[in-house]
Protein backbone atom coordinates (compact mmCIF):
# COMPACT_ATOMS: atom_id res chain seq x y z
CA UNK A 1 0.00 0.00 0.00
CA UNK A 2 1.74 3.29 -1.25
CA UNK A 3 0.91 6.73 -0.04
CA UNK A 4 1.94 10.13 0.82
CA UNK A 5 2.81 11.71 3.87
CA UNK A 6 1.74 13.16 5.88
CA UNK A 7 1.57 9.81 7.70
CA UNK A 8 -1.62 10.60 9.75
CA UNK A 9 -4.49 9.58 8.19
CA UNK A 10 -7.98 11.27 8.84
CA UNK A 11 -10.37 9.34 10.75
CA UNK A 12 -14.01 8.70 10.04
CA UNK A 13 -16.57 10.06 12.77
CA UNK A 14 -19.98 8.89 12.83
CA UNK A 15 -22.15 11.36 13.44
CA UNK A 16 -23.14 11.82 17.76
CA UNK A 17 -26.26 10.05 18.55
CA UNK A 18 -29.17 12.87 19.66
CA UNK A 19 -29.63 13.20 22.96
CA UNK A 20 -32.68 11.93 24.97
CA UNK A 21 -33.93 13.35 28.38
CA UNK A 22 -35.33 10.18 29.46
CA UNK A 23 -31.91 9.23 31.23
CA UNK A 24 -28.74 7.12 29.58
CA UNK A 25 -29.65 4.81 26.84
CA UNK A 26 -27.43 1.55 27.05
CA UNK A 27 -24.88 0.74 24.28
CA UNK A 28 -25.88 -1.49 22.08
CA UNK A 29 -24.63 -5.07 23.45
CA UNK A 30 -21.06 -6.23 21.61
CA UNK A 31 -20.31 -3.56 18.64
CA UNK A 32 -18.94 -0.44 20.80
CA UNK A 33 -17.34 -3.54 23.40
CA UNK A 34 -15.20 -5.18 20.38
CA UNK A 35 -14.56 -2.51 18.07
CA UNK A 36 -11.82 -1.17 20.08
CA UNK A 37 -10.50 -4.58 20.24
CA UNK A 38 -10.63 -5.55 17.15
CA UNK A 39 -8.98 -1.73 16.24
CA UNK A 40 -6.19 -2.33 18.97
CA UNK A 41 -5.02 -6.14 17.69
CA UNK A 42 -5.71 -4.54 13.71
CA UNK A 43 -3.09 -1.96 15.25
CA UNK A 44 -0.80 -4.57 16.91
CA UNK A 45 -0.66 -6.70 13.95
CA UNK A 46 0.26 -3.79 11.83
CA UNK A 47 3.06 -2.67 13.88
CA UNK A 48 4.50 -6.28 13.88
CA UNK A 49 3.96 -6.54 10.03
CA UNK A 50 6.31 -3.49 10.09
CA UNK A 51 8.71 -4.73 12.07
CA UNK A 52 8.79 -8.10 9.93
CA UNK A 53 8.54 -5.90 6.81
CA UNK A 54 10.03 -2.28 7.36
CA UNK A 55 7.98 0.17 5.18
CA UNK A 56 9.56 1.66 2.27
CA UNK A 57 10.97 5.29 2.32
CA UNK A 58 11.68 7.72 -1.08
CA UNK A 59 11.58 10.69 -2.03
CA UNK A 60 9.79 11.97 -5.90
CA UNK A 61 9.34 14.96 -7.04
CA UNK A 62 9.98 16.69 -3.31
CA UNK A 63 7.50 14.53 -1.80
CA UNK A 64 7.70 11.50 0.86
CA UNK A 65 6.02 8.70 -0.18
CA UNK A 66 6.08 5.48 2.37
CA UNK A 67 5.12 2.01 0.92
CA UNK A 68 3.84 0.01 3.57
CA UNK A 69 2.99 -4.07 3.80
CA UNK A 70 -0.67 -4.37 3.12
CA UNK A 71 -3.03 -6.12 5.60
CA UNK A 72 -5.03 -7.52 3.44
CA UNK A 73 -5.78 -11.47 4.74
CA UNK A 74 -4.65 -13.56 1.92
CA UNK A 75 -7.18 -16.37 -0.01
CA UNK A 76 -6.04 -19.73 -1.53
CA UNK A 77 -6.26 -18.03 -5.00
CA UNK A 78 -3.27 -15.51 -3.72
CA UNK A 79 -1.32 -18.53 -2.45
CA UNK A 80 -1.73 -20.17 -6.07
CA UNK A 81 -0.12 -16.92 -7.94
CA UNK A 82 2.15 -16.30 -5.39
CA UNK A 83 3.29 -20.28 -6.43
CA UNK A 84 3.04 -19.63 -10.20
CA UNK A 85 4.84 -15.91 -9.78
CA UNK A 86 7.57 -18.11 -7.90
CA UNK A 87 7.78 -20.15 -10.76
CA UNK A 88 7.36 -17.58 -13.20
CA UNK A 89 10.39 -15.35 -11.80
CA UNK A 90 13.12 -17.97 -11.14
CA UNK A 91 12.71 -19.23 -14.99
CA UNK A 92 12.67 -15.43 -16.43
CA UNK A 93 15.84 -14.95 -14.08
CA UNK A 94 17.00 -18.02 -15.00
CA UNK A 95 18.16 -19.47 -11.83
CA UNK A 96 20.01 -22.51 -11.03
CA UNK A 97 17.75 -25.43 -9.50
CA UNK A 98 20.97 -26.81 -7.34
CA UNK A 99 24.11 -25.46 -5.82
CA UNK A 100 24.49 -22.01 -4.78
CA UNK A 101 21.88 -19.52 -6.88
CA UNK A 102 22.35 -15.73 -5.51
CA UNK A 103 18.99 -15.77 -7.51
CA UNK A 104 17.17 -18.13 -6.30
CA UNK A 105 18.05 -17.67 -3.07
CA UNK A 106 16.68 -13.98 -3.22
CA UNK A 107 13.45 -14.96 -4.69
CA UNK A 108 12.73 -17.99 -2.51
CA UNK A 109 13.52 -15.18 0.71
CA UNK A 110 10.98 -12.94 -0.60
CA UNK A 111 8.57 -15.30 -0.94
CA UNK A 112 9.40 -16.47 2.46
CA UNK A 113 8.18 -12.92 3.68
CA UNK A 114 4.99 -12.95 1.88
CA UNK A 115 3.99 -16.30 3.25
CA UNK A 116 4.95 -14.64 6.99
CA UNK A 117 2.79 -11.33 5.96
CA UNK A 118 -0.06 -13.83 5.23
CA UNK A 119 0.57 -15.71 8.46
CA UNK A 120 1.17 -12.64 10.67
CA UNK A 121 -2.32 -11.35 10.11
CA UNK A 122 -4.32 -14.56 10.95
CA UNK A 123 -1.96 -15.27 13.88
CA UNK A 124 0.38 -12.55 15.26
CA UNK A 125 2.16 -15.28 17.26
CA UNK A 126 2.53 -17.81 14.47
CA UNK A 127 4.05 -14.87 12.38
CA UNK A 128 6.34 -13.93 15.08
CA UNK A 129 7.85 -17.81 15.64
CA UNK A 130 8.13 -17.76 11.90
CA UNK A 131 9.88 -14.62 11.86
CA UNK A 132 12.37 -16.21 14.29
CA UNK A 133 12.80 -19.00 11.75
CA UNK A 134 13.57 -16.61 9.14
CA UNK A 135 16.11 -14.84 10.80
CA UNK A 136 17.89 -17.70 11.77
CA UNK A 137 18.34 -19.30 8.54
CA UNK A 138 19.57 -16.03 7.63
CA UNK A 139 22.08 -15.60 10.56
CA UNK A 140 23.15 -19.48 9.65
CA UNK A 141 23.64 -19.13 5.51
CA UNK A 142 25.48 -15.86 6.86
CA UNK A 143 27.50 -17.70 8.97
CA UNK A 144 28.39 -20.79 6.16
CA UNK A 145 29.15 -17.72 3.85
CA UNK A 146 31.18 -16.31 5.75
CA UNK A 147 33.03 -19.73 6.57
CA UNK A 148 32.95 -20.29 2.47
CA UNK A 149 34.64 -17.30 1.71
CA UNK A 150 37.64 -17.76 4.28
CA UNK A 151 38.12 -21.32 3.20
CA UNK A 152 37.93 -20.09 0.09
CA UNK A 153 40.80 -17.09 0.58
CA UNK A 154 42.26 -20.41 2.49
CA UNK A 155 42.73 -22.23 -0.38
CA UNK A 156 43.95 -19.73 -2.47
CA UNK A 157 46.39 -18.92 -0.39
CA UNK A 158 47.70 -22.39 0.01
CA UNK A 159 47.49 -22.70 -3.45
CA UNK A 160 49.99 -19.76 -4.39
CA UNK A 161 52.11 -20.52 -1.24
CA UNK A 162 52.48 -24.07 -3.22
CA UNK A 163 53.10 -22.48 -6.86
CA UNK A 164 55.48 -20.51 -5.41
CA UNK A 165 57.07 -23.19 -3.24
CA UNK A 166 57.12 -25.11 -6.16
CA UNK A 167 58.77 -21.82 -7.95
CA UNK A 168 61.59 -22.43 -5.23
CA UNK A 169 61.88 -25.78 -5.43
CA UNK A 170 62.56 -25.91 -9.05
CA UNK A 171 65.08 -23.47 -8.49
CA UNK A 172 66.57 -25.45 -5.90
CA UNK A 173 66.86 -28.45 -8.52
CA UNK A 174 68.56 -26.36 -11.01
CA UNK A 175 71.05 -25.04 -8.55
CA UNK A 176 71.80 -28.70 -7.17
CA UNK A 177 71.68 -30.16 -10.48
CA UNK A 178 74.72 -27.90 -11.77
CA UNK A 179 76.60 -28.02 -8.91
CA UNK A 180 75.99 -31.88 -9.04
CA UNK A 181 77.28 -31.19 -12.69
CA UNK A 182 80.28 -29.06 -11.42
CA UNK A 183 80.86 -31.46 -8.52
CA UNK A 184 81.40 -34.16 -11.31
CA UNK A 185 83.47 -32.24 -13.59
CA UNK A 186 85.71 -32.06 -10.31
CA UNK A 187 85.17 -35.37 -9.68
CA UNK A 188 86.57 -36.41 -13.48
CA UNK A 189 89.39 -33.78 -13.08
CA UNK A 190 91.07 -35.49 -9.44
CA UNK A 191 90.60 -39.13 -11.06
CA UNK A 192 92.52 -37.91 -13.88
CA UNK A 193 95.25 -36.44 -11.46
CA UNK A 194 95.43 -39.63 -9.67
CA UNK A 195 95.68 -41.97 -12.36
CA UNK A 196 99.01 -39.47 -13.64
CA UNK A 197 100.14 -39.77 -9.97
CA UNK A 198 99.76 -43.53 -10.24
CA UNK A 199 100.92 -43.47 -13.52
CA UNK A 200 104.29 -41.22 -12.41
CA UNK A 201 104.81 -42.87 -9.19
CA UNK A 202 104.23 -46.42 -10.84
CA UNK A 203 107.41 -45.36 -13.93
CA UNK A 204 109.49 -44.29 -10.91
CA UNK A 205 109.44 -47.47 -9.02
CA UNK A 206 110.22 -49.71 -12.16
CA UNK A 207 112.99 -47.40 -12.88
CA UNK A 208 114.24 -47.99 -9.12
CA UNK A 209 113.66 -51.38 -8.97
CA UNK A 210 115.67 -51.27 -12.52
CA UNK A 211 118.26 -49.39 -11.05
CA UNK A 212 118.47 -51.41 -7.76
CA UNK A 213 118.54 -54.70 -10.37
CA UNK A 214 121.60 -53.24 -12.17
CA UNK A 215 123.00 -52.38 -9.30
CA UNK A 216 122.64 -55.73 -7.78
CA UNK A 217 124.18 -57.17 -10.97
CA UNK A 218 127.26 -54.78 -10.61
CA UNK A 219 128.05 -56.17 -7.23
CA UNK A 220 128.18 -59.62 -8.02
CA UNK A 221 130.11 -59.24 -10.77
CA UNK A 222 132.20 -57.58 -8.72
CA UNK A 223 132.19 -59.76 -6.29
Amino acid sequence: MTRKTPRARALKTSPAPPQQTGGPVPNPPGKQKLAPVDAKAAQQTDEILNSILPPREWTESGQLWVQQVSSTPATRLDVVNLQEELDRRLQQRQARETGICPVRRELYSQCFDELIRQVTINCAERGLLLLRVRDEIRMTIAAYQTLYESSVAFGMRKALQAEQGKSDMEKKIAELEQEKRKLERDVNELKGKCEQIEKRAQDQRLVEEKKHTEEMHRSWKAS
